[in-house]
């Protein structure tokens, strides 16, 4: 492939989340956008294959990225005029429209399991003939244990690679360089190691260096427990000099010593109870604390500041608890208290939406109220959650309070 110019681009535009929800990237390759016949109308940029759409993102960051899906194309085709893109590479052209007519094919399916199982296989394809380039290893002498196909997993998106655990390091290649070539992790800096559900299976894996951190290193998502578990007990082996008892007992006693604050403390509960914040559909959940969300600053003295801790959200507001009782009474069985969830994602990304512009990609409403204004919605938040039957919602962290954003 020829090299790029000789005044490279100092920033990246693209992302995953520019992907739709289960889409996959696969491949990128250097190419023009023709918009005309004339030669000065070529614009450079990365072609990007991916599962439902493709990609061009121009070399000038003057120009807009832009994205076609293929559910809006009615027919892609392979010749020397009229070409909206025309590939550096020449001789590849013909095997990446193949690619597109297949995923165009998928695309024009009826049923979305349809299109969703063509895809699969065409990932499964993709990755059975590709494997782990071990000249990425760091050392010579290190000793592969196993490599396998996985996705690393981080919120809203998924990415396939392959993983290669040694006796030194753990390594993730993505299929599609993105972000980068390899990513690696020393098996000596792993603190903490913890299955994971994926989509309500047993094939999550999730690697932390640090012992109160809030996110992990690595999310990898297997597709088979049997992978997950071997590569789960080989870094165990790795832990015992140095791993401390993760047990909630342990970490209670922890907490009651003040060696852990009460953030860290309700944080390593939820990695204890499956959760992770690379998951939104099993979110962090932390309690509501206070209870006076009104007041210009708050008496700490004053109990009526904090809210019952001995109760259930559900059980604070006694007018609401009477209705949720009379209608529980009511059903035939089952019987339920709780008609609602109390995280979802939907409710997660509402709470997330200071943190940073990712989280606003799957934004609901056409109008998005300024963030800084997130903190009037707080006695909003409080005031539903404590009288509404629907609204019963656990989320707070310290994250969205962050100005540094």
């Amino acid at each position: 492939m020829a090299s790029l110019k000789t005044q490279e681009r100092t920033k990246e535009r693209f992302s995953l989340l520019l992907l739709d929800l289960e889409e996959y990237y696969f491949e990128q390759h250097i190419a023009y956008n023709v918009t005309s016949s004339s030669k000065k109308e070529r614009k450079r940029g990365s072609f990007k294959v991916c599962s439902r759409s493709i990609i061009f993102d121009p070399e000038d960051l003057t120009e807009p990225i832009i994205k076609v899906s293929f559910s809006v194309c009615f027919y892609l085709c392979y010749g020397a005029k009229k070409l909206n893109f025309q590939l550096e590479v020449w001789n590849k052209t013909e095997d990446v429209v193949q690619t597109l007519l297949q995923l165009h094919r998928a695309s024009c399916l009826e049923k979305l399991g349809d299109q969703t199982a063509m895809i699969e296989a065409n990932l499964q394809s993709r990755l059975a003939r590709s494997s782990f380039d071990k000249n990425c290893f760091q050392n010579v002498a290190e000793k592969p244990h196993m490599e396998c196909e996985v996705e690393m997993v981080t919120p809203l998106v998924s990415n396939p690679g392959h993983v290669c655990i040694t006796d030194e390091n753990l390594y993730f290649q993505p299929l599609n360089g993105y972000p980068k070539h390899v990513i690696q992790i020393k098996l000596n800096r792993v603190r903490r190691i913890y299955k994971r559900r994926h989509c309500l299976r047993p094939l999550g894996l999730e690697v932390f260096c640090t012992e109160n951190d809030f996110c992990s290193d690595i999310y990898l998502k297997f597709y088979n427990t049997a992978d997950r578990d071997e590569i789960y007990y080989y870094i165990a082996t790795f832990l015992e000099n140095h791993m401390t008892e993760h047990t909630a007992e342990s970490y209670m006693l922890q907490w009651q010593r003040g060696h852990l604050s009460n953030y860290q403390y309700l944080l390593h509960l939820n990695n204890l109870a499956d959760r992770s914040c690379n998951d939104l559909s099993q979110y962090p959940i932390f309690p509501w604390v206070l209870a006076d969300y009104t007041s210009a600053q708050l008496d700490m003295t004053n109990a009526a500041t904090f809210r019952d801790l001995s109760k259930p959200v559900g059980a604070l507001n006694k007018e609401r608890l009477d209705r949720l009782l009379a209608r529980y009474r009511g059903m035939p069985e089952p019987r339920f208290m709780y008609g609602s969830h109390y995280s979802s994602p939907g409710y997660v990304l509402f709470y997330l939406v200071r943190v940073g512009t990712s989280h606003t990609s799957l934004r609901t409403v056409h109008v998005l109220v300024c963030l800084c204004t997130f903190l009037c919605f707080l006695p909003w938040c409080w005031y539903c959650n404590n009288t509404f039957c629907c609204r019963l919602r656990f989320i707070w962290f310290k994250a969205m309070f962050n100005n540094d954003i």
